[in-house]
């Protein structure tokens, strides 16, 4: 995939003599830019709003050396998202909504070349999980490899339960879980996800890891909660 930044530049050029329209297509996990046959950097007809293009360009720059400085920031991606999606559907000439998803792919895989980026892992397997889930999980693994927290693993469990892809939850979670260091939380989903998968066995020895969590009190308020719904599960399969 072409560098993101040049790709950016070149999608957001304005002013100059009035030249054939760049296109965007989306092709698979690409952009392809068509250019005008008189060469060049591409421009666009000016529509006389140069102080907010000017105030966009300068907020993106803020937003990427954030970013820079800490590529885990949820607030930031989603607003530097939102700033490329805008870009991506000014000059889509296909599927909009690919065309938009191609432009935050491209944001988050530049980020994700830094070692300590765990989030844009995460928004990396979103946005590939229904047309590839084993990368997808590959990427969550990553991700929670690279974060000791635990946020990462939430956010995985989290993203692969709503899918419905509990077997993946359970798998993503047995290779990086830690009781007594991730948040407790995390327990809640591997525990939910076992029950969806109704390993109903599995599901306890989880509820049972829990209590090496520091935090004794909400342990034994998430036990409370999740040995109901483990209960109702074996009554349902019961008949």
């Amino acid at each position: 995939m072409p560098g993101f930044r040049s790709l950016r530049d070149r999608l957001r050029s304005r002013g100059g003599s009035p030249e054939p329209e760049l296109r965007v297509e989306t092709t698979g996990p690409q952009l392809v830019v068509h250019e005008p046959a008189t060469g060049g950097i591409p421009t666009v007809a000016d529509d006389g709003d140069h102080t907010s293009t000017v105030h966009e360009s300068v907020d993106e720059e803020r937003l990427h050396d954030l970013l820079r400085e800490d590529p885990n920031d949820e607030g930031r991606f989603a607003e530097l998202a939102a700033v490329v999606r805008r870009r991506a559907a000014e000059h889509a000439a296909g599927d909009l909504k690919q065309a938009e998803d191609t432009a935050v792919w491209a944001l988050a895989e530049e980020l994700a070349h830094d070692q300590r980026a765990w989030y844009p892992l995460v928004e990396l397997a979103r946005l590939s999980l229904h047309d590839d889930r084993e990368a997808a999980i590959r990427r969550l693994g990553v991700a929670a490899e690279r974060d000791p927290s635990g946020r990462a693993l939430l956010d995985g469990l989290v993203l692969l339960r709503e899918a419905g892809d509990a077997d993946g939850a359970l798998a993503l979670g047995m290779g990086h879980w830690r009781p007594s260091d991730h948040p407790l939380q995390a327990g809640r989903e591997l525990v939910s996800a076992a029950v969806d998968a109704q390993r109903l066995a599995e599901a306890r020895r989880h509820l049972d890891a829990l209590g090496a969590h520091p935090d004794a009190t909400g342990v034994a308020a998430m036990r409370r909660d999740l040995d109901k719904a483990i209960v109702a599960a074996e009554r349902a399969r019961k008949g």
